[in-house]
């Protein structure tokens, strides 16, 4: 099996549950109160800060000229991809950028990024793969089910943006290069740092569960 889809199996049961979390189901349905939403946004934002520091050590750790360049597209892609898109929703929920970077991350955001950019210091590239992979990879799931199963929701006057952003041909081919690399990078590693690995994807994706959680509760 490929490194990807032995970690995919240990987290399938929690990626599962954030389908039938509320903030998702109220999402799917149009009913999120837009004060959710926007808290929501506002942690994201400052949540990809740190997720494109975590990059940074990639460029930072690796030795090999393509992968360097492998992370550095990575920090551009969510730099001027993803952040463009919160950019725009933070415009329109009249959030400002003095807003924005003044207000606190909440304990559980701060919690997660400081546990990715401490695997991210201690490990290797591969460990900054895998701290960074779980969040990506579980987004695209999230969108491709709102959009397959529930397409309606691309459509959504206001949540449909969110959602066509996560579930397109785009957002799949780079978190597809995501996993390709993963998988590269995994080739004949030890059982040792084998759990260790799984480790890290099960703890990320309990974080992205609290994260939910955080925000659905608007916890700070």
């Amino acid at each position: 099996m490929r490194l990807s889809e032995i970690l995919y199996k240990e987290v399938s049961p929690i990626w599962s549950s954030y389908l039938t979390h509320p903030f998702i189901r109220e999402l799917k349905d149009g009913t999120l109160p837009v004060e959710k939403f926007r808290f929501y946004m506002i942690q994201d934002y400052r949540y990809l800060y740190d997720y494109c520091k975590v990059f940074a050590l990639g460029i930072v750790k690796a030795s090999d000229p393509d992968l360097m360049r492998f992370f550095s597209d990575f920090v551009y892609f969510t730099l001027n991809g993803e952040m463009t898109i919160h950019r725009a929703y933070l415009k329109r929920l009249g959030a400002s950028r003095k807003e924005i970077l003044s207000t606190p991350m909440s304990l559980a955001n701060v919690s997660y990024t400081h546990y990715m950019l401490e695997k991210a210091y201690s490990g290797g590239v591969l460990e900054v793969m895998v701290s960074i992979l779980a969040c990506a990879w579980s987004y695209e799931l999230i969108g491709q089910d709102l959009a397959k199963n529930d397409p309606q929701t691309l459509q959504d006057p206001f949540f449909g943006e969110w959602v066509q952003g996560y579930s397109s041909d785009k957002y799949a081919q780079e978190t597809r290069q995501l996993i390709d690399m993963t998988d590269r990078l995994g080739e004949g590693i030890s059982p040792a740092q084998l759990e260790e690995l799984k480790e890290i994807f099960v703890n990320c994706s309990r974080y992205e569960y609290a994260f939910w959680d955080m925000a659905y509760k608007m916890e700070k």
